[in-house]
């Protein structure tokens, strides 16, 4: 497996991520707004983008997925609590983040905790970890969690907006916590980390 990370994308420098395969296929974590810049650094790798991973439905994670999938062909997927946020819900705080709509994802794929997502020889688990929002996921992937807005380097995802909530977000980062071993930790912002690290030092992972 090869990651690469690209540069902070949107008005929230969100991070997004490429994973390649053996076969030169490639799957999307998260589609911040930028489909042309996104697409160049595809071309650039020579790979092609067979799936799109969503970590949450804020506009900011989303916004260019419509775009990637009419491209592309590329499959969508985004936890089920989510999913009416790439519908224009007002949840996914589009006319908060950007002023305006992004663009609604027209197929795409629910998945819930425990679903195993394949392209060729990775595989993908979901976990769901709400908090940040009602269907906030992690994909762990062999040694690697990509975290979304669930767990940064240092902190953690707000959740004063609609769907956040302080107790299912102790939950969720419980679980993070409980993890066996060490996993190299991308997250939906800044730095990226490892789990380890976090452990020791993220007073939000001081959770029984």
């Amino acid at each position: 497996m090869k990651i690469y990370k690209l540069m902070p994308l949107s008005v929230c420098a969100t991070n997004c991520f490429i994973v390649e395969t053996e076969n030169k296929n490639a799957l999307l974590i998260d589609a911040p707004d930028d489909a042309e810049y996104i697409l160049s650094k595809l071309e650039q790798y020579e790979l092609t983008l067979k799936k799109i991973l969503l970590t949450h439905g804020h506009c900011d994670h989303i916004a260019a997925a419509e775009d990637l999938r009419e491209k592309t062909g590329a499959e969508v997927y985004i936890h089920e609590n989510d999913a009416a946020m790439l519908k224009g819900s007002p949840d996914n705080l589009a006319m908060y983040i950007i002023g305006q709509q992004c663009r609604q994802v027209k197929a795409f794929i629910p998945v819930k905790n425990g679903d195993k997502i394949t392209l060729d020889e990775l595989e993908l688990e979901v976990m769901h970890t709400p908090g940040h929002t009602k269907g906030s996921v992690c994909y762990v992937c062999e040694n690697t969690v990509f975290s979304g807005d669930t767990l940064f380097c240092g902190s953690v995802g707000r959740i004063d907006f609609p769907g956040g909530s302080r107790a299912e977000q102790r939950n969720s980062l419980k679980l993070l916590k409980e993890l066996k071993g060490d996993y190299h930790l991308l997250s939906g912002h800044g730095e990226d980390s490892t789990l380890d690290f976090e452990r020791k030092t993220n007073m939000y992972l001081q959770v029984d």
